[in-house]
């Protein structure tokens, strides 16, 4: 777990970038109903977490930096056995001083009286507009509230500054506490892609091998850091297939993109394995031709390289692997400079990965792609998808997809992966599998 002094280090962080003029305000993710009274299994805001680690609903966060009387402050709901009969135990305003190191923290339902003098005489308030209309409305109103009192002397804040900003570009970079949670999810991610690829037969449905990925997860204190993909078939060429209900057939490849969520932090993993554990030789080419585009790409994931280079080397990798096989004519150059591939590979190669699975941080900076530093994570996974209807492609590679992916964290040396406790060598896949077969 992330320390209390971890989070406190956090947020003073913040404070010192947003400035001792401003106010940074961050709420709560709310609950969220699924139908009637039956609501989603709740999970904290990712940005809210990241300055807090507080996992309760109903409640505001307030860092007032230079604030005499405390400069970070909770809104909360206050203790009630009641209703901690029916929903389990609250921290409370003493909880959240004492378990979560706030230096004060008021009952959530004192905010509309507390909170406007907290705001007023701030020249600025960071906050993330747009993500809760209802709350949004709550802010404006605060501050209205403040530039009503301005003939009493009253300093209503001049700007309103996007959060975001200086926010995701701190969540860019793991400490030794975020990478050990990541890690940890990786191996019970690696661990749910193993079982998956051992119970896997003919004849069995999508769903079936779902449940596998699930019982690990639920086994180890995880849950999935996003709906898992399992598409057997030409369903991998389904990028975001979900419905997960379709019969697996002998000679079909299968197509698991599965992570974990421990403790708030994601993995995201994806190994294509054969239905009945043996690549046929079509299968084996395509595959091959990704896991080198991967292994390349990987190789890319340096310090000092920029967050596009690694991109840049999968695809050149997969451009000449579909040349040689005759899926693409003409010159390598030629191909890449016009984009060929992107009939057969359509997507990025990777992504941030951290609370969030896509995670915060921008991408650009200046309108360059910024350079790749140390405690930085990202996802690799390059792939090939031959739809069913394919045109001007043989009819023995048409509905294979093939998507490869892994979690690296980016170093002072060596690119570090994380997830590699699930085989992806075809030979190694197809060993494991003969073991239970």
């Amino acid at each position: 777990m992330i320390e209390p002094r971890e989070y406190a280090r956090r947020r003073k962080q913040l404070m010192r970038m947003a400035g001792s003029d401003a106010i940074v305000i961050v709420a709560a993710a709310p609950e969220r109903v699924r139908n009637n009274d039956a609501h989603y299994p709740y999970r904290q805001d990712s940005d809210f977490h990241y300055l807090t680690g507080f996992p309760e609903p109903d409640a505001v966060l307030a860092l007032v930096p230079g604030r005499a009387a405390g400069e970070v402050i909770l809104f909360c709901r206050e203790r009630d056995p009641e209703r901690e009969r029916w929903d389990g135990p609250r921290a409370g305003t003493e909880g959240a001083v004492d378990t979560f190191g706030m230096d004060d923290a008021f009952p959530i339902d004192d905010i509309d009286d507390i909170l406007p003098g907290l705001i007023e005489g701030r020249e600025r308030v960071y906050y993330h507009f747009g993500r809760d209309v209802d709350f949004d409305l709550r802010l404006i109103a605060w501050v209205n509230r403040v530039r009503a009192q301005m003939r009493q002397g009253a300093r209503p804040p001049h700007e309103f500054v996007a959060l975001s900003h200086l926010l995701h570009d701190l969540r860019l970079y793991k400490s030794r506490g975020e990478l050990r949670l990541m890690k940890k999810s990786a191996q019970i991610a690696a661990a749910a892609h193993v079982r998956a690829m051992q119970a896997t037969r003919p004849g069995m449905n999508e769903h079936e091998i779902e449940a596998e990925l699930l019982h690990v997860f639920r086994k180890h204190g995880a849950v999935p850091s996003y709906e898992p993909i399992v598409g057997g078939g030409a369903n991998g060429c389904v990028l975001h297939y979900r419905a997960n209900n379709a019969m697996l057939r002998d000679g079909d490849l299968l197509l698991i993109d599965a992570g974990a969520e421990y403790e708030c932090y994601a993995s995201d993993i994806t190994r294509t394995f054969p239905v009945n554990g043996r690549y046929s030789p079509e299968q084996r080419a395509l595959y091959d031709i990704v896991l080198d585009a991967q292994r390349a790409a990987i190789d890319e994931v340096r310090a000092g390289r920029p967050f596009d280079a690694y991109h840049d080397a999968a695809v050149r990798v997969i451009t000449r692997g579909l040349i040689k096989l005759g899926l693409l004519s003409g010159p390598l150059e030629k191909n890449l400079r016009e984009h060929a591939y992107r009939a057969f590979y359509m997507h990025k190669t990777g992504h941030w990965l951290g609370l969030d699975v896509h995670d915060a941080g921008d991408y650009r900076v200046d309108g360059e792609y910024r350079v790749l530093e140390p405690g930085m994570v990202v996802t690799v996974e390059p792939g090939l998808y031959i739809a069913p209807d394919a045109k001007g492609v043989p009819a023995k590679y048409r509905g294979i997809g093939i998507r490869i992916e892994d979690d690296v964290v980016v170093t002072d040396g060596e690119p570090l992966v994380i997830s590699d406790g699930v085989p992806k060598d075809a030979d190694e896949i197809e060993a494991l599998m003969a073991t239970v077969r």
